[in-house]
């Protein structure tokens, strides 16, 4: 289904059979608009729903901010520290960091994809140390930390102790990061978000009312890297 001319090439349809009428959402990890479509709608309705909103998706698409390349030069905060990427085609070494500056070995067309490697495998860690620490604080226990790159959440939890986490975190400021990792280790004594959910991890974490605002002002860009 392509919609007007201004934004072709940055919209998306996604039938779904739970859909019960057309909808539009902002998917900011590929910064596009994408259109959620019912089965029963016929493309003559889609097109025609389109058209009515034609404003509404410009309007979106202009205020999504442009992506981020990750390459050579790349300046990049890690859990809020600034650090510079670097190539070093000629290093067998992989990826490593000397103070803030992270070194990216091997062939260029390989470059994104080893940096992300690397800072997935730098959150897979952090954030189990914080969830574990968090964890003994509770008394509860976190069986397994996995990172990934989810849109719709930041982080989900098991009654098992299984979290799960967005690795795109790692662009976030620290504190952002921890409250995340907390409110994840949280529900292992609340599966909800009850008063008492929120009282637990305000007890984990210092102000966790500013992290959840910069989240929800701020979260978009951290899809931005690409």
């Amino acid at each position: 289904m392509q919609g007007g001319p201004l934004y072709v090439g940055r919209l998306r349809e996604r039938i779904s059979p739970r859909a019960r009428r057309l909808s539009l959402r902002v998917d900011a990890a590929s910064g596009c608009v994408v259109l959620v479509r019912p089965h029963r709608a016929g493309d003559t309705l889609a097109r025609q729903f389109l058209a009515e909103k034609q404003g509404w998706i410009e309007r979106h698409l202009a205020a999504m901010p442009a992506p981020i390349m990750l390459g050579d030069g790349s300046e990049i905060c890690a859990l809020g520290e600034k650090c510079v990427v670097r190539a070093a085609p000629a290093a067998k070494r992989g990826v490593w960091r000397e103070e803030n500056i992270i070194y990216v070995s091997g062939a260029a067309e390989h470059f994104s994809r080893r940096l992300k490697d690397h800072l997935k495998a730098e959150a897979r860690a952090q954030f189990g140390l914080w969830a574990r620490a968090y964890a003994a604080v509770l008394g509860v226990k976190v069986s397994r930390v996995s990172v990934r790159d989810t849109v719709s959440r930041w982080g989900s939890c098991t009654r098992d102790g299984r979290l799960s986490l967005s690795w795109r975190l790692m662009f976030a400021p620290r504190d952002v990061a921890a409250y995340v990792v907390a409110h994840e280790v949280a529900h292992l004594r609340h599966m909800n978000h009850s008063a008492a959910f929120w009282r637990t991890v305000d007890g984990l974490v210092p102000d966790m009312k500013t992290a959840r605002a910069w989240l929800r002002r701020h979260g978009g860009e951290l899809h931005r890297y690409v």
